[in-house]
């Protein structure tokens, strides 16, 4: 086995005593939750030679990026620094020194090998990155639930969060931290964490967490959701959270990240690397992480055994009906070019677990076709936005059939009352909705009430990105915005 050599240097403190080597300190257990497996790992150790150093005779290439998944077209070996570390590279030599010493860091700094391939981050047939990922929804969403339900038995098991259980039981409150995105799919999930856990739950954007520095407890669990695992101000809020003493959850799509090495537990979502700047797979694979967290803590309790197996059967179909929506793909295009194309500002309405869908479906089409979109809670029409209705306001509705339909209808009733037409999606053969008076309908499949949200969204993401491509925009890099990987 290949063997790797470092020596950290902390060079605010360096004395005789503090140069000598020392002992190798294994990686903390804050960090197992996301790492691959021991088998295959390199071990780097603490010696005398302050250099990474290879045990044979070649020479040896150094890249440096800020995502790993953007370097493995020339390597599948990565090591994370950890914060305060400082690399230096020099005749192909790499220095790693500590600028600041920290009680409890481990000074070790395991050598991870990927397990991507380079077709993933390629668009294949696929024009942009954004659509791909689109159309990698039915394979991404599946990925994240292999090997977690036992779809036969109607069980769900999180390796990642399955020692802390006991302790998450017990919390008298849940935590939920975010932005953007990420935020939507907590805000999708809270209503049916509420059902299940028997517990209040809180979701907050993690800046305006830090304005407010809200009260803290040790019996709170805080989850933390973010696709990079490095997002500046939920990592600020792990720290405010974790010196107040609450169990931290981390759900991320980057292995190695910030976040899932300094929760205490947590569950990668599997969604495979997005290149794409407008999240696409990585919300859908969030919504059914978080589902699956809910079911996995509340899997005891008799009374919500029946709504488990339900949700479990649920989740089984989605990958399958995702396609079904992505065979629309054209009739959305269509659509989305007659009515949408051009406008300077829409709507997007939705009640209960369809108001995330509509802020999320909201966000898609600004950040990437540059028209303003607001997503409305439909029981807030009345207290004025119908001030905003006409006959040339474009407005999409979320109508498809659940307890709330009877609300839903109402709204859609005060908004063809002022001369709304609004472009509808609903469930497939709904006939109680009156289709003459939109100006066009999406019939999507159904499944149960906490999943639909799922199904519904994809007609959202297509439509930002033909509008985006209407407008002769990029849809992978929209303006002004960035993540982690740029993409070329």
């Amino acid at each position: 086995m290949q063997k790797l050599k470092v020596d950290f240097v902390d060079v605010e403190f360096i004395n005789e005593q503090e140069s000598k080597p020392q002992n190798s300190e294994s990686v903390s257990s804050s960090s197992k939750f996301l790492a691959p497996p021991s088998k295959g790992k390199f071990d780097i150790r603490k010696s005398e030679s302050r250099a990474i150093l290879p045990d044979y005779n070649k020479p040896i290439e150094f890249f440096i990026s800020s995502d790993a998944s953007s370097v493995v077209e020339h390597t599948k070996k990565v090591l994370f620094l950890e914060d305060d570390d400082i690399a230096h590279i020099d005749a192909g030599e790499l220095h790693i020194h500590r600028a600041r010493k920290s009680a409890g860091m481990s000074t070790t700094r395991p050598v991870q090998t990927l397990e991507m391939q380079l077709a993933e981050i390629m668009r294949g047939g696929y024009d942009h990155f954004m659509m791909k990922e689109i159309f990698e929804q039915p394979d991404s969403t599946y990925n994240t639930m292999r090997g977690r339900i036992d779809f036969k038995n109607k069980t769900v098991t999180l390796g990642g969060i399955k020692d802390y259980l006991t302790s998450i039981r017990r919390s008298r409150r849940f935590q939920m931290i975010a932005c953007g995105t990420s935020y939507h799919s907590c805000l999708a999930v809270r209503s049916l964490f509420e059902e299940l856990t028997e517990a209040p739950v809180s979701v907050d954007l993690a800046s305006d967490f830090l304005d407010r520095s809200p009260p803290i407890f040790r019996d709170d669990t805080v989850i933390f959701v973010s696709q990079s695992g490095e997002t500046a101000d939920s990592m600020q809020c792990l720290k405010y959270c974790r010196a107040a003493g609450a169990l931290t959850v981390g759900v991320v799509n980057s292995v190695g990240s910030s976040i899932s090495r300094d929760t205490d537990c947590g569950v990668h979502i599997n969604a495979g690397p997005e290149i794409g700047v407008a999240s696409t797979k990585a919300y859908t694979s969030q919504y059914i992480a978080l589902v699956m967290i809910a079911l996995q803590i509340s899997n005891h309790v008799i009374t919500t055994a029946a709504r488990h197996k339900e949700i479990i059967q649920g989740l089984s179909e989605i990958p399958k009906k995702i396609e079904k929506v992505l065979k629309q793909s054209e009739h959305i295009k269509e659509i989305s070019q007659k009515y949408l194309h051009g406008r300077d500002s829409m709507l997007i309405v939705g009640r209960g677990y369809q108001f995330a869908s509509a802020l999320e479906g909201a966000l898609k089409i600004k950040e990437i076709s540059y028209i303003h979109a607001e997503g409305i809670q439909a029981g807030e029409l009345k207290h004025g936005v119908l001030a905003l209705v006409d006959d040339k306001l474009p407005i999409v509705a979320f109508a498809t059939q659940d307890s709330f339909s009877p609300k839903v209808n109402s709204a859609l009733q005060q908004i063809t009352a002022r001369e709304g037409h609004p472009i509808i999606i609903c469930t497939e053969g709904d006939n109680i909705i009156d289709r003459s008076k939109a100006s066009a309908m999406i019939e999507v499949p159904q499944t149960i009430d906490c999943l639909q949200g799922l199904i519904n969204i994809v007609p959202l993401q297509m439509m930002g990105y033909y509008l985006s491509i209407s407008a002769g925009n990029n849809p992978d890099r929209p303006r002004n915005l960035a993540k982690s990987v740029t993409v070329e």
